[in-house]
């Protein structure tokens, strides 16, 4: 087919409409490109439970072998089991998955061998320029001997991998609602449960990928309210909510009330710290809690800031040593899981340190939870970057405050930040804001808008 790749090659993936934007053919020679820019004379695939999600993986399976590559396929998977095999079998990956987006999209998450980022300026460019080129001339020549495919199951390997880094033998019994949202989650969840002291109650874990119940994007408090009422009349202990491809997980507490990723990455952080003798770099991005940094001092930790983007917080791992990363969106990366994230171990720390002690979730968390978040605002706007201007112009000469421009542009005073972001794919500016107290969150949060807004 003859495609317009600016429109489907984004940062960190591909991602389209099918078969509008791409199609099995074009999946082909992804996978013939992918061969030649890893330079790999093996490569694992998986994919998630879209439609199209079974025979897009196969034909990049098919591009890659004609190059002579062996292809292992894992099959139905989540995206961190996905990096598992890649860095287990220390083998590139490719996973069929769009994520959150609608059931007409798919896309493929790209890494090399130990589960390390493909994006932009890590492959993913060369890429896109040898499809385009073949889109042109045609698809590169087989070679006489083609590569094998070979299917292969990692469920097992990959829950067992996991429960070797948390202990949930000896945790009081809890009981836990899971929404897969008729992603992924519905598939690994049962696995890696399997004989802990867990009553799970399973919500939409039927694989299907037109996602009849919720997007299956945790993230939009709309999406979690069929789980918060299930938590309650269950009088369980928490809710645990995964995206479509189950790398990232939302958890509310028995009350249903929502646990910020900050307060969870605070969590985790202090557990990891706790395994690794009190040392270790934890990796946030700039747009989580000041209560992220805090707490890992506290423990004996040393925190570093990076811009939002997993390709930049996984870089920051590698640059670090780090032990543990987290991000506002739910994005848990860890050192044991080659640097990648992986939604599911974060959940078990969670139900580990739960069932650790006697108290509820609520309590638990609200010592890591210790400030008040407006939780990210979008603003459609004509000019990003006039507006950007306005704001840096406003705070740039006042006394107390101090601006940055990491990421967007970061204004802090002592008793309150917030950041300013431009979407990359859209129109739109993201503010996020926190303050010592509610009213000072709001004020700020007003006054930010209003100019944004303007």
């Amino acid at each position: 087919m003859t495609a317009d790749l600016s429109q489907i090659v984004k940062a960190y993936d591909v991602r389209g409409v099918v078969p509008d934007q791409w199609d099995e053919s074009l999946a082909e020679l992804f996978g013939a490109a992918f061969a030649k820019v890893t330079g790999a004379d093996a490569i694992v695939t998986g994919h998630d439970m879209r439609p199209s999600s079974p025979g897009l993986s196969r034909a990049f399976a098919r591009g890659a072998a004609a190059l002579g590559v062996d292809v292992t396929e894992i099959g139905l998977c989540s995206t961190d089991q996905l990096y598992y095999a890649s860095g287990a079998l220390n083998l590139p990956g490719a996973m069929f998955t769009a994520s959150h987006n609608p059931a007409q999209y798919n896309g493929i998450k790209m890494c090399r061998a130990g589960a390390a980022p493909v994006g932009q300026d890590t492959g993913l460019a060369d890429i896109r320029a040898l499809v385009e080129g073949w889109t042109e001339t045609g698809a590169p020549e087989p070679v006489a001997t083609p590569g094998t495919l070979t299917e292969r199951d990692t469920l097992k390997d990959y829950a067992a991998h996991l429960r070797g880094l948390v202990d949930l033998t000896s945790i009081r019994p809890l009981k836990v609602v899971v929404d897969a949202g008729n992603g992924m989650g519905g598939h690994t969840v049962p696995t890696v449960f399997e004989g802990l002291p867990l009553t799970l109650v399973p919500m939409y874990f039927e694989l299907d990928g037109t996602f009849p119940n919720h997007e299956a994007n945790p993230l939009d408090p709309k999406n979690i309210v069929d789980l918060q009422k299930r938590v309650r009349e269950e009088g369980a202990d928490l809710g645990i909510a995964f995206d479509g491809d189950a790398d990232r997980c939302f958890v509310v507490d028995e009350s249903g009330d929502p646990v910020s990723p900050s307060a969870v990455t605070a969590l985790v952080a202090s557990r990891e710290l706790a395994r690794n003798g009190g040392k270790g770099t934890v990796i946030h991005n700039l747009i989580t809690s000041w209560s992220v940094p805090e707490v890992v001092r506290e423990n004996g930790g040393t925190p570093v800031r990076t811009r939002v983007g997993h390709s930049f917080i996984k870089e920051e791992m590698a640059k670090t040593g780090a032990i543990f990363g987290g991000e506002h969106s739910a994005h848990y990366y860890f050192k044991d899981f080659w640097n990648a994230d992986t939604g599911m171990l974060a959940a078990l720390h969670v139900l580990a340190a739960l069932g650790g002690q006697d108290g509820p979730l609520s309590a638990l968390v609200a010592q890591y939870d210790r400030y008040a978040g407006s939780g990210e605002i979008n603003s459609t706007v004509d000019d990003q970057t006039s507006r950007l201007a306005a704001i840096k112009a406003k705070y740039a000469d006042q006394e107390g405050i101090t601006l940055d421009e990491l990421d967007g542009l970061t204004v802090t005073a002592a008793d309150w930040w917030f950041n300013v972001r431009a979407s990359n794919t859209e129109p739109l500016l993201r503010l996020n804001v926190e303050a010592r107290d509610e009213a000072t969150m709001t004020r700020t949060r007003d006054e930010a808008l209003a100019i944004i807004r303007a």
